[in-house]
C-alpha cells in the first residue's frame, strides 16, 4: 500500500452536521427501544431482532459522537476506547441487519419453523464475532488514530499499523461489502416469493386482488422490502468509496462532500430505522402519537374524559387503513 495521505482537516460545519446526525440516530434508536419496552404486543420476533440492531446503533451513535466531538489528532487511551466501541457496535450492526434479512427469508420463503435456537445463533454471531475481532484488534494495538482519511474525526485502525488494510477489512469493510451483496439478494427473493403468493391467491380468489383494504398494505410492505437494502447501501456506500480512495492514495478522499456523506452514512442508521419502523409503520405511529397526545393533555390538566378519548380512533373518519381493535393483531407482526 502507498504511503499514507496527509490528515484530512475537518471543518466546524462538517463536524456540526455529523454531530447532529449522531444525535438523531441516538434519538431514533432510543425511540425503537422505548416502543419495544412500553408495548408488549409489539414484541414480535422481527421487532425483537430490530431491538438488538437498535442497541448496536445506539452504542455506535454514542461512540461516533464522542469521536467527532474530540476530533482526535493522535492515538490516546480515549481514542483507543472510542475506536474499540465504534468498531464493535458498527460491526455488530452489520450482522444484526443481515440477521433480520436472513430471518425473514427463512420464515417467509422457506417456511421453516424458527425457535430459540436460531435466535441464540444470531446472538453468538452478531455479538460474539464483533467482540472477538475488537478484542484482538485492541490487544494487537491495531486501533488508533487514522488521520480521518477513513473516518470523520473518530478513531479506527491505527495509521501506523503495517497490516492496516487487513484490519480495516476485518473490523468493518469485509462485513459491509458482504451486506451490500447479501441484503439485496435476500430481499429480492422475499419480494418475489410474496408476489408469487399474491398471484396464486388472486388466481383462485380474484376478489381479493381488488380488495381496497389489502392493496395499500401490500404496497407499503413492498416499498419497505425495497427500501431496506436501498437505504442501507445509500448510507454506507460513502465510507466504502473513501476506503477505496485511501487504498488508491487519491486526494479525493479529502473532498468535503464525501467527508460529510461518510459521516452521515456511518452515524444515521438508527435514525433511518426509526423512520422506517416507527414513523412509517401505522400501528406503531398511531400508538406513539396517541401516547404523546395523552401526555400533553395530562400536563395541561384537561378533563379525564378528553384524555381518554385520544386513545380512540376519531369516529368521523372511517379510514380502512387505521387499525381498529380487531385488526391491530395481524398488523403488529408486519414491518
Amino acid at each position: 500500500m502507498p504511503g499514507p495521505l496527509p490528515p484530512t482537516e475537518l471543518y466546524a460545519s462538517e463536524r456540526v452536521v455529523v454531530l447532529v446526525s449522531c444525535v438523531l440516530s441516538f434519538v431514533g434508536s432510543s425511540l425503537l427501544v422505548c416502543t419495544h419496552a412500553l408495548w408488549p404486543e409489539l414484541r414480535t420476533r422481527p421487532r425483537q431482532l430490530l431491538l438488538y440492531l437498535s442497541l448496536a446503533d445506539l452504542l455506535s451513535a454514542l461512540s461516533y459522537f464522542y469521536g467527532v466531538l474530540q476530533d482526535f489528532d493522535k492515538t490516546s487511551w480515549d481514542c483507543v476506547l472510542q475506536g474499540a466501541l465504534s468498531t464493535f457496535s458498527n460491526t455488530s450492526s452489520f450482522f444484526w441487519t443481515m440477521a433480520i434479512a436472513l430471518y425473514l427469508y427463512i420464515t417467509i420463503v422457506r417456511g421453516s419453523p424458527t425457535g430459540t435456537g436460531l435466535l441464540c445463533c444470531f446472538h453468538v454471531v452478531s455479538w460474539g464475532v464483533p467482540l472477538g475481532i475488537t478484542v484482538a484488534a485492541v490487544a494487537l494495538k491495531k486501533i488508533g488514530y487514522d488521520a480521518s482519511n477513513v473516518s470523520v474525526g473518530w478513531c479506527w485502525v491505527n495509521l501506523d499499523a503495517e497490516d492496516r488494510v487487513l484490519w480495516m477489512l476485518l473490523t468493518g469493510k469485509v462485513w459491509e461489502i458482504l451486506a451490500y451483496v447479501t441484503l439485496p439478494v435476500l430481499y429480492i427473493l422475499i419480494k418475489k416469493h410474496i408476489n408469487r403468493a399474491h398471484a396464486a391467491l388472486s388466481e383462485y380468489r380474484p376478489i381479493l386482488s381488488r380488495a381496497p383494504a389489502l392493496q395499500p398494505r401490500t404496497s407499503i410492505a413492498d416499498k419497505k422490502l425495497i427500501l431496506i437494502p436501498v437505504i442501507f447501501i445509500i448510507l454506507r456506500i460513502w465510507s466504502t468509496v473513501r476506503f477505496i480512495l485511501t487504498l488508491c492514495n487519491s486526494p479525493a478522499v479529502q473532498n468535503s462532500v464525501l467527508v460529510v456523506l461518510h459521516g452521515i452514512g456511518n452515524t444515521f442508521q438508527g435514525g433511518a430505522n426509526c423512520i422506517m419502523f416507527v414513523l412509517c409503520t401505522r400501528v406503531v405511529r398511531t400508538r406513539l402519537f396517541s401516547s404523546i397526545c395523552c401526555c400533553h393533555y395530562d400536563e395541561l390538566d384537561w378533563p379525564l374524559q378528553r384524555s381518554d378519548s385520544c386513545w380512540q380512533r376519531p369516529e368521523p373518519h372511517k379510514d380502512k387503513d387505521v387499525p381498529g381493535p380487531e385488526r391491530t393483531k395481524p398488523l403488529l407482526s408486519s414491518t
